[in-house]
């Protein structure tokens, strides 16, 4: 209907313009050289208006030949653009569905129509990496990396690969690429920390660490790997003081002390660490500058008079004690541990040597003797250090567990009971 109505305007407004020319009055005439024109005033404005729509004509299709090329590159590009789209969306399809080959060659069709652009660079690294192509995977990555605008995407999928690798420190230095490129995202901090960790970077780790995290171990283990005595101190007094109940952490912190000459104070830290969590390395580092039984005798009851009825403290004094020559003391401290309810293999077998110095080559020695063998062939094995998330037992403490990785996991403990083959072929070890 609007459309009828508009050619009717349009009719209209023609109808009138022809019927005011054909009203104009007077005759136009001009001379040119020997040529003279006349005529009349209506015929001479439709002659001139004619005249225009020519030349606009000829004007319009001058510049349609002019800008020809630029207008058949446009109307190029844009169908490059549209199928380039097409091949976009496939590439989607393709790696939503797990098509590897179809999304290895729509993404390279993109690129092709497209350029190189974030999201065909994006597309075209995941569907190689879905394929198991990893050098078309790194490629792509790389070029994003190069890129202003994009850096962060091609740092990422660099990051992945590197931890698929197991290349933990590589991996770590694009984490800081990354979070320099992209500040401020709390995940990349999360991930740095456990990169830190799979690195032994203990000093970047417990920068990184959240506030939750196990801060005594990192800085325990921070303390061990920094070359500076200065700092070294002030790291493992920062474990000391976060977990002293860490045998581990105490044991840097005296270590350092020890090495700064300052000895009175390591043995005063180990004997803290003693008295809220006995455990034998802390006793090795009091008693290693000692010589001498009744010397080790009497730095182990200073060592352990602030905990005395602990079951480690009586092991302890029951183990100098025999060193010594004091038989009777060590039975009494050993029979001590026992009646706190310790049955582990390493009361019986201090046992079985107070029974051998003791009764000697006696028979009812050898009997005592061999009936402490048997209990220790069957007896609670004794402690370890065990990781409390994945419960790996571990010869010596790991500021993470070398198997699951998880930070602050190792606690002094007691393992598993040995198994039946276990106990049998120890029984026949230790038996006469």
């Amino acid at each position: 209907m609007r459309r009828i109505l508009l050619v009717l305007v349009i009719g209209g407004i023609v109808l009138a313009l022809a019927w005011a020319l054909a009203g104009l009055p007077g005759r136009v005439s001009a001379e040119i050289g020997d040529i003279t024109f006349e005529a009349a005033t209506p015929a001479v404005a439709i002659g001139l208006l004619v005249l225009f729509g020519v030349l606009y004509a000829l004007f319009r299709l001058l510049g349609a030949i002019i800008r020809l090329p630029r207008t058949l590159r446009g109307r190029q590009a844009i169908r490059r653009r549209r199928s380039g789209d097409i091949a976009v969306s496939r590439t989607l399809l393709a790696l939503a569905a797990g098509e590897k080959g179809d999304a290895r060659r729509e993404a390279s069709r993109a690129r092709r129509l497209l350029g190189d652009t974030p999201q065909t660079l994006l597309l075209a690294a995941e569907a190689g990496r879905i394929a198991g192509r990893a050098d078309e995977a790194e490629a792509a990555f790389r070029a994003l990396a190069a890129r202003d605008d994009a850096a962060f995407l091609g740092l990422r999928g660099l990051l992945r690969q590197a931890i698929e690798r197991e290349e933990w420190p590589e991996a770590a230095a694009l984490a800081r690429q990354a979070e320099a490129v992209q500040p401020g995202a709390a995940w990349l901090r999360r991930e740095r920390a456990r990169l830190a960790v799979r690195a032994g970077d203990w000093s970047d780790a417990l920068a990184l660490a959240d506030a939750d995290a196990p801060k005594a171990a990192l800085a325990a283990a921070a303390a061990d790997a920094e070359p500076d005595a200065t700092r070294a101190l002030r790291l493992a007094n920062q474990a000391w003081k976060d977990d002293p109940s860490l045998s581990s952490a105490t044991l840097a912190y005296a270590s350092r002390l020890r090495s700064a000459g300052r000895e009175s104070r390591a043995l005063a830290a180990i004997r803290h660490g003693w008295s809220i969590a006995p455990q034998p390395d802390l006793a090795a580092f009091a008693l290693a500058p000692v010589t001498g039984g009744l010397a080790r005798m009497s730095a182990a009851q200073r060592l352990t008079e602030a905990n005395p009825d602990h079951a480690e403290s009586r092991l302890l004094l029951a183990r100098t004690a025999l060193d010594a020559g004091l038989t009777g003391e060590a039975r009494r401290h050993a029979e001590a541990a026992r009646a706190t309810g310790l049955n582990q293999r390493r009361l019986w077998l201090l046992l079985a040597e107070i029974e051998e110095a003791e009764g000697g080559d006696t028979e009812a020695g050898r009997l005592a003797q061999r009936d402490a063998l048997r209990h220790a062939a069957t007896a609670d094995p004794d402690p370890q250090w065990r990781c409390t998330a994945c419960h790996t037992a571990h010869a010596d403490w790991h500021p993470s567990c070398p198997d699951c990785f998880t930070v602050g996991s190792l606690r002094w403990n007691t393992g598993p009971v040995a198994t039946p083959i276990v106990q049998a072929m120890s029984t026949e070890m230790l038996l006469p």
